[in-house]
């Protein structure tokens, strides 16, 4: 299959659209309509660019309204078809893309569509092209693909074809078993689109919410695995109506779809051992155990009131680097890398973003695979020159130009910290705090990120999504999008806002970028570590009294046990007969913070009930400068 985008997909001018298609690495693509008319050259030139850029046009798209028009109009339809066809023989382009009547006075009938395309099909033929007919999910007559096959196949013309669209299939609840009886040399295009489910009328939900595979709730492994069936060895296109999508850089969001694509066949390969596609198996998703390490970059200045922060969350300074400004400090199964290089880069993460996070390290079941197929996902690697008694650890880019480093069990990457550190036998200062493991890690982005660092993930690692949630914020509203592995071991948060007065988005505004927000300890006993937490003098984000009073009326909670949360600001939630249990100290630097949570029973959500509490509480401790002006 030739992998194809649409350039409707993109933001920009067609020249920047074409540029960015090329550079991601497909060889097809679509020409919209509107992006040609807006054009300022002539078609001859685009047809030029994109044989420059090696990129073959495989339609034109959309010939709107043209089957079933009534007799007095039907003269003028083909008449603008055969402009159409103009057109497409300067473009250099054999396959002219026609969606179903939508016209208020279009006529119905099987047979009567099936004349009309026959007839097409003698003048494409004449001009050696061919024409393609797609059923829009809200056509008026015809919007439902077995109705458009029937069509092709009562026309009976080999240069009239047929397009299926993942979409349309899809909010129609339509049917899959009727595809696998279609003969694939009739199927002249595929088009695919995932998308959230919504309970909105069709063609908003089309014109706004599609996205890439692996971004939405389609089962579109079910609508390739029918499509494998028929033989179908053409063009698979990607057609997006997006506002993230036009709001987001052409060559990220260009990259963003090649990657949806090669994930998407490779989920079909594994399941039906058959490539159709022509390169080779990916390694498989990573199981990922956890997460290995977090490291913070900081600056003299700041590290010693991190330090401090560190010792009262019960850590202890474990180890030191044995070449570099880099200390580790461990609590639990957790370890924490705080580097105060004034080089490389950590240095330069630092000067561009300030105290933060500037790698995770994730521990999964083969470090060397995993990179493997991030490369093959065009994720970007990441190396750095490395010195005596250390190790070249497998890295990617991540969220706001941070690292994802790869360790695993089976290599010398699981003695890295006694191959790099030196021991210091260091205890905790305060007291112990049982906090055991990271439960999880939020991050914070750019409204326009979100779908490409879900699918960064998704693809990479075996992790599932769960459906996006709205998280009221005082500022505004926060798109959140929790992934996580079956077992728990890793779990991710990410966070958006179309808002600039949300505490997500005045994250980026002071740390110039996407990053790590927030992150999560586990521990087995709450209420004793946050009592050990206020002992070591950790100042814990204060909850008011209205939310306890609340928590009374809502819960059956005894009193005894409701003032004993409300003593030690602690938010509680239920599923069922789980529990959660969370606190938060308060923002470090108005930068990031730490949560404490204890799960009870298999709780498996994360008190997003709460969450608007605690964004207000977190609001009215913020800096006034912090806060950006309506």
């Amino acid at each position: 299959m030739k992998l194809s985008i649409a350039t409707v997909c993109l933001s920009g001018g067609l020249d920047e659209k074409l540029e960015a298609i090329a550079a991601a690495g497909f060889k097809g693509v679509e020409i919209f309509e509107n992006d040609l008319l807006s054009y300022g050259g002539t078609p001859i030139e685009i047809a030029r660019r994109c044989r420059d850029l090696g990129l073959e046009i495989i339609t034109f798209q959309p010939f709107r309204d043209f089957e079933g028009m009534p007799p007095e109009k039907r003269a003028r339809t083909f008449a603008r078809a055969e402009r159409k066809f103009d057109l497409m023989a300067e473009l250099g382009c054999d396959l002219l893309m026609v969606c179903s009547n939508v016209a208020p006075d279009s006529l119905g009938g099987i047979d009567r569509a099936a004349s009309d395309f026959r007839e097409l099909g003698e003048r494409a033929a004449k001009r050696r092209m061919r024409v393609a007919f797609e059923a829009l999910a809200w056509g008026r007559n015809i919007n439902d693909y077995r109705d458009a096959w029937e069509v092709v196949r009562r026309a009976d013309h080999a240069h009239v074809g047929l397009v299926l669209d993942s979409f349309h299939t899809f909010a129609r609840k339509t049917d899959l078993g009727a595809m696998r009886s279609i003969p694939g040399d009739r199927i002249f295009l595929v088009q695919m689109a995932d998308a959230p489910i919504l309970d909105m009328d069709i063609l908003s939900w089309s014109r706004h919410y599609r996205n890439f595979p692996g971004q939405g709730n389609f089962p579109l492994l079910e609508f390739m695995t029918a499509l494998q069936t028929t033989g179908f060895t053409g063009p698979l296109s990607l057609e997006i109506f997006n506002d993230q999508f036009r709001a987001g850089a052409a060559r990220r969001v260009a990259i963003d779809g090649r990657r949806s694509l090669i994930f998407l066949l490779d989920q079909l390969r594994q399941r039906t051992g058959i490539d159709s596609s022509g390169t080779a198996f990916l390694p498989p998703r990573s199981q990922c155990r956890g997460t290995a390490f977090l490291e913070f970059a900081l600056d003299g200045v700041a590290t010693p009131t991190f330090e401090t922060l560190l010792r009262g969350l019960g850590f202890a300074r474990a180890g030191e680097h044995r070449s570099k400004a880099v200390t580790r400090w461990t609590q639990g199964a957790i370890n924490i890398v705080v580097n105060t290089e004034s080089q490389g880069f950590a240095h330069s993460f630092n000067i561009t973003h300030g105290t933060s996070v500037c790698a995770i390290g994730l521990d999964v079941s083969d470090a060397a695979a995993t990179l493997d197929r991030a490369q093959r996902l065009l994720d970007q690697p990441f190396r750095q020159a490395v010195g005596p008694n250390e190790l070249e650890i497998p890295a990617v880019r991540g969220l706001g130009g941070s690292l994802v480093y790869f360790i695993d069990r089976h290599s010398d990457l699981a003695r890295v910290w006694d191959i790099e550190f030196d021991a210091t036998g260091d205890k905790p200062t305060g007291g112990a705090c049982g906090l055991t493991s990271v439960d999880h890690i939020s991050q914070s982005m750019h409204y326009e990120e979100l779908l490409t660092w879900l699918l960064f993930y998704t693809s990479l690692l075996d992790l599932d999504q769960s459906s996006e949630q709205d998280v009221l914020d005082p500022g505004g509203l926060v798109k959140s999008q929790v992934i996580q592995a079956a077992d728990g071991n890793l779990r991710l948060v990410l966070n958006a806002s179309q808002s600039t007065r949300t505490q997500s988005s005045r994250f980026l505004a002071d740390t110039f970028g996407s990053g790590v927000q927030h992150i999560a300890f586990a521990t087995d006993d709450l209420l004793a570590t946050v009592k050990q937490l206020t002992a070591n003098g950790v100042k814990l984000l204060p909850i008011p009294e209205n939310y306890y009073d609340d928590l009374e009326a809502k819960t059956d909670l005894s009193q005894a046990r409701i003032d004993e949360l409300k003593a030690h600001n602690i938010l509680y939630d239920r599923e069922g007969g789980a529990e959660f249990l969370q606190a938060y100290t308060e923002t470090f630097d108005d930068r990031f913070f730490f949560e404490l949570v204890e799960r009870r029973g298999g709780y498996r959500s994360f008190g997003a009930v709460n969450a608007p509490i605690r964004l207000a509480a977190q609001a009215r401790l913020a800096r006034p400068a912090a806060m950006p002006r309506a």
